[in-house]
């Protein structure tokens, strides 16, 4: 067997060139690979993406808040699938019967119907946003919307 025609190998991996190591590793010597002379060079220098050269970081120089609460008000959503299993017909639902019923939170100002599930009562809506598909299916059912 000769040493050309070896196969091969795939994937094949290599042991780190040990830096620092003295002239006899073959690899910088005592400048490492950084040179000569600058701040670089220095064993103390920092070279993170937040070194700014001594300057106060932008982390720390910006103010720090303990939360974010977005002002938009949210709707919450609630399915027609699950008003059919809670109300029975001719019902009426609004944000207070669904509070009672523990379907929204006591803290909800805002609740849309939204049209996921089938409705076959006749169930009447007051006061919620309704969505187009939630609307045709309550109509479809027999229901009113005010």
């Amino acid at each position: 067997m000769q040493l050309e025609k070896l196969p091969q190998r795939k994937n094949r991996k290599y042991s780190a060139k040990r830096i620092g190591r003295g002239y006899g590793s073959g690899v910088g010597g005592h400048t490492v690979g950084r040179g000569t002379k600058g701040q670089k060079s220095r064993s103390g220098h920092k070279s993170t993406v937040f070194f700014e050269g001594g300057n106060r970081p932008f982390f720390s120089r910006i103010p720090k808040f303990k939360g974010f609460k977005s002002k938009a008000e949210r709707y919450q959503p609630v399915n027609l699938n699950i008003i059919e299993e809670e109300y029975k017909t001719s019902e009426v639902v609004n944000l207070e019967s669904l509070k009672e019923k523990k379907l929204v939170k006591k803290t909800t100002k805002l609740v849309k119907v939204l049209g996921v599930g089938e409705l076959t009562k006749k169930i009447s809506f007051e006061g919620l946003a309704v969505s187009a598909s939630a609307k045709t299916k309550i109509e479809k059912a027999g229901g009113s919307i005010k």
